[in-house]
């Protein structure tokens, strides 16, 4: 009987509620702002963590830069934090990329809307 709740996805599980507090714990750079953490992908060999974030105040990818080279930067410094608070033999590589998917979300949803309201009351 196949597994339902993969290794990896228990280890993203783990890396975004970790992420989340020490993000709003330990680190300590203005040039980061708020981060909200989205999602989290680890690949099959548990190497690698591809952190999707989104920037409260940050609407599209330039402005976004700095805090995801800060963000990148700091990579080291919260996987070893990450790796003392777990007991896996190794704790994946960390790597931060923007998030546009709230962006597009609110984009189509007031897409929709308009549509909506140009098409005004309709008779039955």
């Amino acid at each position: 009987m196949p597994r339902e709740y993969k290794r990896s996805d228990r280890v993203a599980d783990f890396i975004k509620r970790e992420l989340s507090i020490l993000l709003q714990q330990e680190l300590r750079d203005p040039r980061v702002g708020t981060a909200i953490i989205n999602e989290v992908t680890v690949s099959r060999d548990i190497a690698h963590a591809k952190v999707y974030v989104t920037f409260l105040g940050v609407d599209d990818t330039e402005q976004a830069a700095e805090p995801i080279a800060v963000l990148n930067g700091a990579a080291g410094f919260l996987r070893t934090q990450m790796a003392s608070k777990s007991r896996m033999r190794s704790t994946p590589k960390l790597h931060f990329v923007f998030d546009q998917s709230v962006r597009t979300a609110e984009y189509l949803s007031n897409l929709i809307d308009s549509a909506v309201a140009s098409d005004g009351p309709q008779e039955k």
